[in-house]
C-alpha cells in the first residue's frame, strides 16, 4: 500500500536536496565544458582544410553513435587499465560532457550555416578578420536559431545525469536510491524524484521561455 509519511519523508530529506543541488552543479558545469567544446568542433567541421573537419567529424560521429552508459562505463572502467584513473566524479563528469559536446556541436554548426553567406562576405569586405566577423556578425544571428534546441538539450541533460549514478556519483537519483535502502518503500521514492525532476525542468522550462523572448525582442528591436 501507498505510504503518505514516507512520501512526504522523502520529499524533504537532505539526501534529496542534496542529491538536486548536486544535479543542477553537474548539468550546468557539463553544460559549459560541452557547449565550449562544441563550438570549436563546429568551427573544425565547417573548415576546408581536411585536418580539422574530419577529426572533427570523427568524434561527432562517435560520440553519437555509442550509448551514453556505455561511454561512462568504457571511461571508468577502462582506462584504468591504460594507467589513467579517474574519480567516479571526475570520470562522470568527462563521459557527460563528450557527449554533450558531440550532440551541441550540430546544433551550433546548424545555427552558424543558417546565417547567409552575403554576411560574412560583407564582414569581410569591410576589412574584419575571420574572428571578428564570427564574434560580432555572425554568432549575434546564429544565437537566435542556437538558443532553442540548446534550452532543449538542457532539459535532457539534466535528466541524463541520472545515468551518472552507474559509475557511482552522488546525484538525485544515486541519493534517492540509497534513501529508498533504509526503509524500502521503492515507489514513494522514486515518485519523490521524479517530482524533484519535475520541478527542476519546469524552472528550467521558465528561464528557458523567458531568455527565448528576450532574445527574439532584441532582434526586432534591432531590425
Amino acid at each position: 500500500m501507498w505510504d503518505w509519511p514516507s512520501f512526504f519523508e522523502f520529499l524533504v530529506s537532505k539526501q534529496y536536496l542534496q542529491g538536486a543541488w548536486a544535479t543542477i552543479w553537474l548539468t550546468a558545469v557539463c553544460l559549459v565544458m560541452g557547449l565550449a567544446i562544441a563550438i570549436v568542433l563546429a568551427l573544425m567541421r565547417m573548415s576546408p582544410n581536411p585536418a580539422l573537419r574530419y577529426p572533427s567529424a570523427f568524434f561527432t560521429w562517435l560520440f553519437r553513435g555509442i550509448p551514453l552508459l556505455v561511454t561512462l562505463v568504457i571511461i571508468y572502467t577502462g582506462l584504468p587499465q591504460f594507467g589513467i584513473r579517474l574519480s567516479p566524479l571526475a570520470a562522470g563528469i568527462l563521459g557527460l560532457t563528450l557527449n554533450e559536446a558531440a550532440y551541441l556541436s550540430e546544433i551550433v554548426r546548424s545555427g552558424i550555416l543558417a546565417v547567409p553567406k552575403g554576411q560574412y562576405e560583407a564582414a569581410r569586405a569591410l576589412g574584419m578578420t575571420p574572428a571578428r566577423v564570427m564574434r560580432v556578425v555572425v554568432f549575434p544571428q546564429a544565437s537566435r536559431i542556437i538558443v532553442p534546441p540548446l534550452g532543449n538539450a538542457v532539459n535532457g541533460l539534466l535528466k541524463t545525469t541520472t545515468l551518472l549514478s552507474v559509475v557511482a556519483v552522488n546525484e538525485l537519483l544515486r541519493n534517492a536510491q540509497f534513501a529508498i535502502q533504509i526503509n524500502y518503500r521503492v515507489l514513494e521514492g522514486l515518485v519523490a524524484a521524479a517530482i524533484y525532476y519535475l520541478v527542476l525542468v519546469s524552472i528550467w522550462q521558465l528561464f528557458q521561455n523567458y531568455f527565448e523572448d528576450r532574445l527574439n525582442q532584441s532582434y526586432v528591436t534591432k531590425s
